[in-house]
């Protein structure tokens, strides 16, 4: 049903809550962002609220914005909008530091914290060592090209399919190398390929993300956050642990262990703080000496 949740009633939710008690209300994607965000913010002076997708958290911000509604803004994956020039269209619109929240925890102190739970200390060594890269590094380019790949599919309006990709069936589970060939054969076969939307050939889903590519994007902005974390978890499986666990509970591993300390360090909690200067009296953040 959540697919039929509409902007509107989301802003007539923020409006109804609005009439009960007077407050922040911070608009965000999804369940698992309410969850993580939960943990910053001072529940008695900010509500959160599920918009269920990026759509329905700008469209919504925008209806109120247009009744003049104070108090109101939303957190959103910045996605490839970065990358494409794109900047937020309001003050009251924020974007996550990386891709989405789950690369911006990946780039944290979180992502140590998960690998000495569940992974190998020596196992983990050995693997950087051979590698000649940290563990995070390899993440970020062993993602980078099913990410350009989305970013061209996205781009060119190709319709490829990404959903519950099997990523050891293109990745190599001792090195964690990519291989790109496999990678795009098997997001093909996955796809329509009747009438016009038949995915194009090898040759030139290559030649479009070689046209894409450039060493100035910022990997944590091609990189998508979950498929970060479903190469974590097949690492962790072989190339740097024993422990098979699904990417999900990888991925509720990672939120838990995201603390203040980590979330105090980005460019979006900074924004936050002069979201809340500049709209005094509403609050959105825990107090220092509250957050854990």
């Amino acid at each position: 049903m959540r697919e039929y949740i509409t902007e509107h009633e989301i802003a007539n939710t923020i409006r109804l809550i609005r009439a009960q008690r007077i407050g922040a209300c911070l608009i965000v994607e999804g369940d698992t962002d309410g969850r993580a965000y939960k943990n910053f913010v001072d529940e008695n002076k900010c509500q959160i609220i599920i918009a269920h997708n990026k759509d329905n958290a700008t469209k919504a911000l925008s209806l109120l914005e247009s009744d003049n509604f104070a108090g109101v803004l939303a957190i959103v994956d910045a996605d490839f909008d970065v990358l494409e020039g794109k900047v937020p269209a309001s003050e009251n619109l924020l974007f996550t530091d990386g891709h989405d929240l789950e690369a911006m925890i990946i780039q944290s102190p979180a992502l140590e914290k998960v690998l000495a739970e569940f992974g190998s200390e020596s196992k983990i060594a050995n693997f950087e060592k051979k590698m000649g890269k940290s563990v995070r590094l390899i993440l970020t380019e062993c993602g980078m090209p099913v990410g350009y790949l989305l970013w061209v599919s996205l781009r060119e309006k190709l319709s490829l399919r990404f959903e519950d990709l099997d990523f050891d069936k293109f990745i190599d589970k001792e090195t964690l190398v990519v291989d790109t060939g496999k990678l795009v054969r098997l997001v093909q076969s996955r796809s329509s390929q009747s009438g016009s939307n038949r995915p194009p050939l090898d040759d030139e889903i290559h030649n479009k993300i070689r046209a894409l590519k450039d060493d100035s994007h910022d990997p944590w902005h091609v990189c998508c956050g979950h498929d970060l974390v479903c190469i974590l978890s097949l690492g962790l499986r072989k190339a740097f642990g024993t422990v098979s666990e699904k990417p999900e509970n990888i991925e509720k591993w990672l939120r838990l262990a995201y603390d203040s300390s980590h979330f105090c360090c980005t460019r979006l909690y900074a924004s936050l703080q002069q979201w809340e200067k500049a709209h005094v009296p509403f609050v959105l953040l825990k107090s220092s000496n509250s957050q854990n």
